[in-house]
């Protein structure tokens, strides 16, 4: 008989963010050897179906943080589902995230955190105001909460020492994010991929893909984005939904919310920018670079660990609009590097970075905790 495994989570689908893809990634690999059940919040729109999986979700809260959102997660509802695991494998310090560590916690039930981003560092992102208190009060909650896990798992060696160093003792096991590299592939023809999403086939496309946040800094890549544009006659591609950004109302600019799939998207690119303030791993680069893209993207999290300067990509200083024209002009005027750099990308995610490497290292830390 199957062990149950209650996966906790206050980012899911239909809201697609970096967790809501990890999740529906790794959930199926995860069904084949526990039974499953989620408790998420309830984001509008279609939730995609999940074979042998029972979904419950909490209701959205009217306030919000930016573009972050909380769901009422009552304690007594969420104890009862947690109450019949044998496993709990949290994703967020966020309502039903806390409240299921805590009520696991009592059960002596064994958890295990996957730690998508630095909380602390993340949230004060998120505000206009307030932000050294917000970051106070959001490590201090996270440090408790961590330190209640019996084991997190980290995208990369930096994010497990940047927890240790803030007094979250808890043991830690590193596990690179993967992709799916038979669905993220390149374009048969990148003329038909820009024709088949309504851009002009002629045109160089920039392009971001990912959540709309204050942490992204899009306004550093579209300053960099008006410095070349007429130059090259370019466009920009942002894929994504969250905070609303006035300047996508360019011509120029092609903005696409939310979507179920960002490979024709990311097909129709001739260069991915990732601009962030921070990040832990970057999904979205990796799935970028595995569909061929010489990416361009800030050191922030894990990316200097699987994008070497100049040979699977570029990295640019943060907020510095000039650095990142400065890579977009080189990469557009040279098409021979653009592939260089697409193909080696490609080979990097290919060697290191699939989904089933992933899912084998997870699911032997979860089998583990449940002997």
């Amino acid at each position: 008989m199957k062990r149950h495994l209650v996966i906790s989570t206050d980012c899911f689908l239909p809201r697609w963010d970096g967790i809501a893809r990890f999740l529906k990634e790794l959930i199926p690999y995860l069904t084949k050897e526990f039974q499953v059940t989620v408790l998420c919040p309830e984001f509008p729109g279609r939730l995609p179906e999940f074979p042998d999986v029972h979904i419950h979700r909490y209701p959205i809260l009217k306030m919000r943080f930016g573009d972050i959102y909380f769901a009422w997660a009552g304690s007594s509802a969420i104890a009862r589902q947690v109450g019949r695991a044998d496993i709990v494998f949290n994703q967020t310090i966020g309502p039903i995230g806390m409240t299921a560590i805590k009520a696991a916690k009592k059960k002596d039930i064994p958890i295990v955190s996957f730690v998508h981003s630095v909380e602390w560092e993340l949230a004060p992102m998120a505000m206009k105001h307030c932000k050294r208190l917000i970051e106070f009060f959001v490590k201090r909650l996270a440090k408790k909460k961590y330190n209640q896990c019996d084991v997190l798992i980290t995208p990369s060696a930096g994010v497990s020492d940047v927890l240790s160093l803030n007094g979250i003792t808890t043991k830690k096991i590193v596990v690179p994010l993967g992709v799916d590299i038979m669905h993220f592939v390149p374009p048969a023809s990148k003329p038909l991929a820009k024709k088949a999403i309504g851009i002009d086939p002629r045109k160089p496309v920039i392009g971001f893909c990912g959540r709309i946040g204050r942490e992204k800094d899009l306004p550093t890549l579209l300053k960099a984005f008006r410095k070349i544009q007429h130059k090259h006659d370019a466009r920009l591609l942002i894929v994504g939904s969250g905070i609303e950004v006035k300047a996508f109302r360019n011509p120029r600019i092609k903005h696409v919310g939310a979507t179920e799939d960002v490979v024709p998207y990311l097909q129709a690119m001739d260069i991915f920018v990732l601009p962030s303030l921070t990040e832990t791993s970057s999904l979205a680069t990796m799935e970028a670079m595995s569909c061929g893209l010489p990416v361009i993207a800030t050191p922030v999290g894990s990316v200097n660990e699987y994008i070497k300067d100049g040979v699977n990509g570029f990295i640019f200083p943060r907020q510095d609009a000039d650095a990142l024209a400065y890579r977009l002009n080189a990469l557009l005027k040279n098409q021979k590097l653009r592939e260089r750099i697409g193909a080696a990308a490609r080979q990097t995610i290919a060697q290191r970075h699939t989904w089933e490497q992933v899912s084998k290292k997870i699911l032997r830390i979860l089998h583990k905790l449940t002997k």
